[in-house]
């Protein structure tokens, strides 16, 4: 019981320190907090050793840095780095994603935000028994992936920001806006169909969208038939591949992932998996958007697809799915 309140006082204590520490504005008594810092898809994990070699890391590395949904690979969704209580002050308080978990006197969930730094999500995890702090991460599991997830979304945004495409395209032929960088160049471009490319040093990303007449689903595994039929029709028509006949389908060795969700306030249900080209040897992952646009009496697919053989590929999905996710309708 005394170690659990040494460590309980310590993040107290710690807590205190810094929000008296930090600058204050004199005009508007808000405090100024230090710029965060990390890449994207990275967490630092604020935890005791002895808890972190034990069980309760395991659930922690189980749940945070497992597989990463519809990868040809396995990549963590999150890359993780352990710090002791010891080591956290200063510079690591500064982290973009923190979590934080101990043993204490009460079982206790929360998440925060610019509590160190900003921009900064803070989760903060204590339980009163090593079983209780596992139970508490892994029922909070989804919430604590969706609430750095989040994060990242924006802070990616954010970068995107500094240096957009000039181009009014999307919103002239589909009212729509995507915050595209200017390192994405058109490689087709109708009046009902965009293909936008963006070249790598292992391949190139891109992202394709046209719009479909409106139709209801009575069921998820509906929408996920019509998804794949629809990619493997557009692939045939308008996305060849390198060789005569060849084209872009929907991998048929693995089912795609689905969820439903909401994009700029419009049921829309995310597939994830992997494409491969028909007639040829290439493949990658993608994640698409059907978005049930009732407004403008049609459906609208956004896709990202990312082809980079031999290389790690979950940062130029994110990239894809931030971009993607960011759609307005004008």
């Amino acid at each position: 019981m005394q170690i659990m309140k040494k460590y309980f006082l310590f993040f107290a204590v710690t807590a205190f320190i810094l929000s008296c520490d930090k600058k204050t504005d004199k005009n508007s008594n808000l405090k100024i907090l230090p710029d965060s810092n990390g890449r994207i898809s990275t967490l630092n994990v604020v935890v005791d050793n002895n808890l972190w070699e034990g069980a309760v890391g395991n659930a922690i590395r189980d749940s945070l840095a497992k597989p990463t949904e519809g990868l040809p690979q396995d990549e963590p969704v999150f890359n993780i780095s352990h710090l002791p209580p010891k080591t956290f002050s200063g510079f690591t308080t500064k982290g973009r994603n923190i979590l934080i978990a101990q043993l204490g006197d009460e079982n206790q969930f929360s998440m925060q935000e610019n509590v160190y730094a900003k921009p900064q999500k803070v989760v903060f995890v204590v339980g009163k028994t090593e079983s209780d702090l596992i139970h508490l991460i892994r029922q909070n599991s989804d919430k604590i992936i969706d609430n750095f997830k989040s994060g990242d979304v924006i802070e990616t945004i954010r970068r995107i920001n500094k240096s957009l495409l000039s181009d009014k395209s999307l919103k002239d032929s589909l009212g729509i806006y995507l915050p595209l960088p200017t390192a994405y160049r058109y490689a087709t471009k109708t009046k009902s169909f965009f293909w936008i490319r963006k070249t790598i040093q292992e391949g190139h990303m891109n992202i394709v969208t046209y719009e479909l007449p409106y139709r209801d689903f009575s069921n998820e595994q509906d929408v996920l038939n019509f998804v794949i039929k629809t990619r493997d029709s557009i692939g045939k028509e308008r996305i060849p591949g390198p060789t005569d006949g060849s084209y872009l389908i929907t991998e048929e060795a693995y089912s795609p992932f689905i969820n439903k969700d909401m994009l700029d306030g419009r049921t829309c249900w995310e597939t994830k998996g992997t494409w491969e080209v028909k007639g040829d040897f290439m493949a990658g992952p993608y994640v698409s958007y059907l978005i049930d646009d009732k407004t403008n009496k049609r459906l609208l697919v956004l896709e990202g697809f990312v082809f980079a053989p031999s290389a790690l590929k979950r940062d130029n999905v994110f990239e894809l799915e931030s971009i993607l996710r960011s759609v307005k309708f004008l």
